[in-house]
C-alpha cells in the first residue's frame, strides 16, 4: 500500500488544529505545539507542523505559505461543512458550487495560514 500523509507548516498548531476539528468533524491523534496529527475514521487526513521547528529545509519560512499547493478534501457531508467553515468565520474563495471538471458540488475557502482549500463531494 502506498498513500501520503499531508503535512503543512502552520503558525499556531494548536489554534490550526481547533479549525480543522471544527471544520472537518475530524479528531486530534498526537496534540501538542510543535506537531498534530488529525485523523478521521483512523485515517490520517492531515498533519500541522509549525513552523520553524525541527530544521526542516521546506518548513522553515513561511512567507510562501500555500504557494504552489491545494488541499483537496472530499466530504460526505459537504453541507455541513460549508456550515461549519461559515460558524468559523472563514474567508470564502467561492461558495458551494458545482465543479464541471469533477462533476462534484464543492467550495473553496481559506484556513488561518491562508492555505488554499478545496472541500468537494
Amino acid at each position: 500500500m502506498v498513500r501520503t500523509e499531508t503535512i503543512i507548516a502552520v503558525e499556531n498548531v494548536p489554534a490550526s488544529s481547533s479549525f480543522y476539528q471544527k471544520l472537518l468533524g475530524c479528531s486530534s491523534a498526537h496534540g501538542g505545539d510543535t506537531f498534530e496529527i488529525l485523523t478521521a475514521d483512523n485515517n490520517v487526513i492531515l498533519c500541522l507542523h509549525k513552523w520553524g521547528e525541527h530544521a526542516h529545509p521546506t518548513l522553515l519560512q513561511p512567507k510562501n505559505a500555500g504557494n504552489g499547493l491545494i488541499l483537496f478534501f472530499r466530504v460526505d457531508n459537504l453541507q455541513e461543512v460549508f456550515e461549519n467553515a461559515t460558524q468559523l468565520d472563514a474567508t470564502f474563495e467561492k461558495e458551494i458550487h458545482y465543479n464541471e471538471n469533477s462533476l462534484k458540488n464543492q467550495f473553496i475557502l481559506r484556513d488561518p495560514d491562508n492555505y488554499y482549500l478545496m472541500i468537494s463531494e
